[in-house]
Order: structure tokens, then C-alpha cells, then sequence
């Protein structure tokens, strides 16, 4: 038996979507994170979302190189569970967005997003068969901690602090995925 943690990562072509989708986001967030950023941390956050698109791109290379189907999603149990997680994720985050907007607080939007996602990777982590979610989903709750911190006790934004800490977590896990090799067994 492997108790390598290099097991832990997601192998074929499940590696490849979650290289993929951590690439995407995290060029998501560093985009977001320019919002109100000063301008010493355009540049910055600027490179971190094309890095973020590169690694995106490799995960697709990755995912249609993989032979064989997507293993969480060929199973309609796990399908059913998977979109029940993201089904609530998006409603709760969408309902706490729209009265964040309509009461005039906008501005904290990306602790509450980025707080519900480092959430949702919990359960994730689970029916994925992926439990590096579970750290990731910790850093990001960390995340909006700290922006929210921040945003309270600073004239920071709290977009300044998640873009750029959302995006890093992303990418980092990203990048360990994708370089990630499963040992082999025999």
C-alpha cells in the first residue's frame, strides 16, 4: 500500500479538470483582485492571471490526453451529489451577493464568495475522492478572514486581499496537481 501524499492528488483525467478548473479560477480571482488595487499590485495580479490561464490550458492539455472517462462523473450518484454541493453553493453565495448589493455593501462580496467557496470545497473534497480540497478549502477561508479583517480595520478593500489570496491558494494547488506524479505500483 502507497501512503505517499503524492497519492492524494487526483490522477488521469480527474488531475487534468482539477488543474484546469484551480487555473481558471485563480485567473478569476487575481482578475477581481484588481478592482480596487493600488497601483503597485496591477502588475503583480496581472501575472498571476496569466499564469493562471497557462495552467488552465495545461489542464485541458491534460484532460484530453487522459484516456478513459472522468471517474467522479461517470457515476450518477456522485453526479446527483456533485450539483446538489454546487446548486447550494451558488444560490446561498447568489442570495448573499444580491443583499450585500441591495443593502449598499457590495464591497464585501469577495469575503462572502470566497468564504463560501474555501466551504463548499469541504463536501467537495469528499464526493470527488479528492481530499487536497479539504487544505485548499482552508486556505481560502483564511482568506476571507484576513480580508475581512482588513476591510474592517483599513481603508484596504477586501477585493485587495481575496483576489490575490484566492488567486495564490488556486494557483498553487493548480500547479502541485499538475506536477503531482502517482507513484507506481507493482
Amino acid at each position: 500500500m502507497v501512503t505517499s501524499t503524492l497519492a492524494r492528488f487526483p490522477a488521469g483525467r480527474s488531475r487534468g479538470v482539477t488543474v484546469a478548473v484551480d487555473g481558471f479560477f485563480a485567473f478569476v480571482w487575481f482578475g477581481w483582485g484588481q478592482a480596487a488595487a493600488p497601483s503597485w499590485l496591477i502588475l503583480p495580479l496581472t501575472v498571476g492571471g496569466v499564469a493562471g490561464a497557462a495552467l488552465a490550458v495545461a489542464g485541458i492539455v491534460v484532460a484530453i490526453r487522459s484516456p478513459g472517462p472522468l471517474p467522479a462523473m461517470s457515476d450518477p450518484a456522485v453526479r446527483r451529489r456533485y450539483g446538489i454541493t454546487v446548486g447550494l453553493e451558488f444560490g446561498l453565495i447568489g442570495l448573499g451577493a444580491a443583499i450585500l448589493g441591495v443593502t449598499g455593501s457590495y464591497e464585501w462580496a469577495p469575503v462572502l464568495v470566497c468564504f463560501g467557496v474555501g466551504v463548499h470545497f469541504f463536501p467537495l473534497a469528499t464526493v470527488l475522492a479528492n481530499p487536497t480540497l479539504r487544505p485548499l478549502g482552508g486556505l481560502l477561508i483564511a482568506v476571507s478572514a484576513a480580508a475581512l479583517v482588513t476591510g474592517l480595520a483599513t481603508a484596504v478593500a477586501p477585493a485587495t486581499v481575496t483576489g490575490p489570496g484566492a488567486g495564490l491558494s488556486l494557483l498553487g494547488f493548480g500547479v502541485a496537481t499538475l506536477l503531482a506524479e502517482r507513484p507506481v505500483l507493482g
